[in-house]
């Protein structure tokens, strides 16, 4: 229930992070470069955007048990 309860809170600040992305833009400012590798004038919310939805995906691996698969795995291809 905890690992449910923590994958929707972290859900939840990704959805933020998507839906208030002016507000990071204008509290934050601009990321020097996200403007210049992912567009010339709204690369930064874009950034935004991303990390956004990067979190939400982290929420729902969370949520469904499998971060510990996810990370077990990947740290088996360096320990061996």
């Amino acid at each position: 229930m905890l690992k449910f309860l923590l994958g929707v809170g972290i859900v939840v600040v990704g959805a933020f992070f998507v839906i208030k992305t002016e507000w990071f833009l204008s509290n934050f400012g601009r990321v020097e470069w996200a403007e210049e590798h992912l567009g010339f004038e709204g690369g930064s919310r874009l950034f935004y955007k991303l990390i956004g939805i990067l979190i939400i995906i982290l929420g729902f691996l969370v949520m469904t048990g499998l971060w510990n698969n996810l990370m077990e795995s990947f740290t088996g291809l360096f320990i061996r």
